[in-house]
């Protein structure tokens, strides 16, 4: 596994980094209650971070790192167009749980490289493929030049989405795959040759057709795609592994049901959801955006309040479980692995399975099951499931209560 987080917008890095300056205390205290990766501990270990490459609509403004129309050679492009901010609340983070996983993603390219001359909207010019390869190998020297190791970079976020309202871009998967082989490249030959390549980064219900045909174009390029939960069904991604299943792939009930576990068992490696943090509000947002607006808002991992206090909300809970049982048992040890259980009788339990294994070959592996019991027949009726676990020839039973349970033992290597 390589970890479960949330996406590190600027819009959550703002509210961080005021209630840092506000109470410090509650801040090293939320901090280290979402990342803190301490075996036993409290924290809940978040080990994966999805952040914007430019504006999202989670943003004060709209930017990238280079808005010199025509600079193709880049010579304006300047890392620091991201608010401070954001890397220094990425910095106390890093400083916490150092197992973290950072994936950059950019919501669209410079608004001069696109036919609406704007990053909000449009679809990308092809004839500017090259000079974007250099923007985005541009942005991992960026964040390394902050001090930050880039686990994975995507192309693009939801390549088929255009919203005049806030940064998104077309861009088909010839030209996507075209950006990423030369970028794979660069990447190769300038230090980077670690870091993964995303593709797709959109919904369920296309898994059989974009990322489908990036694999097609430029298979060697990408390390995998990655899936949003916004439209479609999780059990989507099977469609997927089915055709590259050497590919990896990833975007309190629905979410452990659909993404902590259920993604997780159709061969997702991480999950995430949306923001980390937003105020009372769910804001702020960039102005004018129609995204996440009407009667159901995005809300924060966590809630921050204007006088200084935080509250953690359901998304905490469902990440929580499934982070814990993925956690290193000892310190510089793996994270967990995802192993196969078969789950018999009673349809409302949801199971996934993994082993932790020991940096000491004499020391015993850590087992962990995370179990979600759905179990309320259309109406809140709270009844445990007693289910039996059986393990290498021997049995134990246990009543999970209605909601999402992590138990775990310890047991010799096979």
């Amino acid at each position: 596994m390589v970890g479960f987080g949330a996406a590190l917008t600027d819009s959550s890095s703002k509210l961080l980094s005021e209630l840092k300056s506000k109470n410090a205390g509650n801040y090293w205290a939320l901090l280290k209650k979402l990342c803190d990766p301490t075996d036993g501990g409290s924290g809940a270990g978040f080990s994966y971070l999805r952040i914007p490459l430019g504006a999202s609509y989670f943003s004060d403004s709209v930017y990238s790192f280079d808005d010199v129309s025509g600079d193709t050679s880049l010579s304006h492009f300047d890392i620091d167009k991201a608010p401070s901010y954001l890397f220094s609340t990425l910095n106390d983070i890093v400083g916490i749980n150092s197992y973290l996983k950072i994936q950059i993603t950019p919501w669209s390219p410079p608004g001069w490289m696109k036919d609406s001359g704007t990053m909000n909207g449009g679809k990308f010019y092809t004839s500017y493929s090259d000079v974007y390869t250099n923007y985005l190998l541009k942005c991992l020297q960026g964040y390394k030049s902050k001090g930050f190791d880039i686990w994975a970079i995507s192309i693009q976020n939801e390549p088929l989405n255009s919203n005049p309202s806030y940064p998104t871009n077309l861009i088909d998967p010839f030209w996507e795959s075209q950006v990423a082989t030369k970028l794979r490249s660069l990447m190769n030959s300038n230090g980077f040759s670690g870091a993964d390549v995303i593709g797709f980064d959109h919904n369920w219900s296309d898994a059989d057709g974009y990322p489908v045909e990036l694999m097609e174009d430029a298979e060697s390029a990408f390390d995998g795609v990655s899936f949003h939960c916004y439209a479609g069904s999780v059990s989507d991604q099977d469609t997927f592994h089915n055709a590259y299943p050497s590919k990896n792939w990833s975007d309190v009930k629905w979410y452990s049901n659909n993404i902590f576990i259920g993604a997780v068992n159709h061969y997702a490696r991480n999950a995430a959801v949306w923001n980390l943090a937003l105020d009372g509000n769910r804001n702020p947002k960039l102005p004018g955006t129609t995204s996440c607006g009407g009667s159901d808002p995005c809300r924060g991992v966590v809630t921050i309040f204007s006088d200084g206090t935080y509250g953690l909300n359901q998304e905490f809970y469902a990440i929580a479980q499934a982070s814990k049982a993925i956690l290193p048992k000892d310190k510089g040890g793996p994270l967990g692995r995802h192993i196969k259980v078969d789950v018999g009788g009673n349809q409302n339990l949801v199971v996934s399975f993994f082993v932790t294994e020991r940096t000491s070959s004499s020391d015993w592996n850590r087992y962990s099951l995370v179990v979600l019991n759905q179990r309320n027949d259309g109406k809140w009726d709270p009844v445990g499931i007693k289910a039996t676990i059986e393990f290498r020839g021997k049995q134990a039973t246990y009543t999970f209560p209605v909601g999402v349970t992590t138990v775990w033992w310890y047991a010799a290597p096979q």
